[in-house]
């Protein structure tokens, strides 16, 4: 077996550092994983005061190469600003500055950064991956990276110390493909966020140009596993006399996205990327929230309007009946006619319980659980490299 030591130079404060990478960066920046980790870090933070918290996102979408956001560093590690180029480039430099700033632990977010869990684990770091959902289904994704994308789910699990995994069917999906790594495999679900209330309603209606409870609403990035152009059919095709209202924007220049923004008229509004405080005006005063997905992890969006007590329809997808809906608050995924049917029903009937859905995804509890992971991986005192070539773990 090959023993493997750290190299790492101390840090100069003295304190313990914990890289995360994976993700753009935050915060106003768009982005599932950018949500859940702007939520997450800085309540670490502030259950563990005496770390460096590091987030390593990608420059292109920051506006200063180094900042701070409640007690969490944020600096940008320069890339490309590429569909297929800017995870792993930037997840690869990022490796090494977490290295060099002798990071004790680097927290890997999803599976296409998690190619480069191998080379944190060679190089000493105690590894953590968060996945959060199977990208390789993702509509826009081509033969090649989806191939590299399950290469990124396997080489996680398998050289990770610990997989944290964002549903509960997710979990469960994980341990049945990779059986001996079943113990390393936790579910921490998202949390339900306490948006900020700063925005004044009528005047954010105004600007986007809808009334209270007049209008439909999607949270979504322009991509075809979000499944709006399912949602803008089923729209035009109801009678529903409601406007439509897409909050979100397209992270690279697409045929789909143009051909969605295409479709934009007086009542199918695109409203662009919001502030987290004008999405809280957007979730309590439409008159139903619509996530037509094909492909989620555990969605931020619906965690949030739910939060802010939304009606709520929601695709029968795995991730999405993992929040624990009413059947009636489900249509069939890719069913635009079921969906149209929908849409002509009273919204109220899509009625949702607001306090159960946030007692079961806290943000406060995923924080506390995380932090657990942290320190229980800390304290893990050396790893070696079996000969079936998995890493594993031997505590001194």
């Amino acid at each position: 077996m090959l023993q493997r030591t750290s190299m790492h130079i101390g840090d100069p404060e003295g304190l313990p550092t914990i890289c995360v990478t994976g993700l753009r960066g935050f915060p106003h920046v768009m982005g599932g994983v950018e949500s859940h980790c702007e939520e997450l870090l800085p309540r670490i933070k502030a259950l563990w005061p005496d770390h460096r918290s590091i987030v390593l996102g990608r420059a292109p979408y920051l506006p200063e190469s180094q900042t701070e956001h409640r007690g969490v560093e944020v600096v940008g590690i320069p890339c490309p600003r590429s569909q297929s180029l800017e995870a792993i480039v930037a997840t690869f430099l990022a490796v090494f500055s977490a290295w060099r700033r002798g990071a004790s632990l680097i927290h890997i977010h999803a599976i296409g950064p998690g190619l480069m869990a191998p080379l944190a684990w060679l190089l000493g770091l105690k590894v953590i991956v968060t996945h959060h959902g199977t990208d390789y289904h993702r509509a826009k994704w081509g033969l090649l990276a989806r191939n590299a994308l399950r290469a990124g789910e396997w080489l996680a699990v398998n050289f990770a110390h610990r997989v944290i995994a964002v549903s509960p069917s997710l979990a469960t999906q994980l341990k049945r493909n990779f059986p001996a790594r079943a113990q390393t495999i936790s579910y921490i679900p998202n949390g339900t966020s306490e948006l900020p209330d700063d925005a004044d309603p009528d005047l954010v209606l105004e600007r986007i140009g809808v009334e209270r409870g007049g209008f439909l609403l999607a949270v979504a990035r322009l991509v075809p596993e979000k499944g709006l152009h399912d949602l803008i059919a089923a729209f035009e095709a109801s009678n529903c006399t409601e406007k439509l209202v897409i909050a979100g924007a397209a992270d690279h220049d697409s045929d789909y996205a143009r051909t969605l923004l295409d479709r934009a008229s007086e009542r199918v509004i695109f409203a662009g990327v919001q502030s987290r405080a004008t999405l809280k005006c957007l979730y309590e005063h439409c008159a139903l929230f619509v996530m037509p997905s094909h492909h989620e992890g555990l969605p931020i969006a619906a965690l949030e309007a739910a939060s802010c007590g939304a009606r709520m329809l929601l695709s029968d997808i795995p991730a999405n009946l993992d929040i624990g809906l009413e059947s009636r608050n489900y249509f069939p995924v890719g069913d635009v006619a079921a969906l149209t049917q929908r849409l002509d029903m009273d919204c109220a009937d899509f009625l949702i319980d607001r306090d159960t859905v946030r007692a079961r995804f806290s943000w406060d509890k995923a924080a506390e659980d995380t932090l657990a992971v942290y320190r229980s991986t800390l304290a893990q005192s050396r790893v070696v490299l079996r000969a079936s070539g998995n890493p594993g773990v031997v505590k001194g």
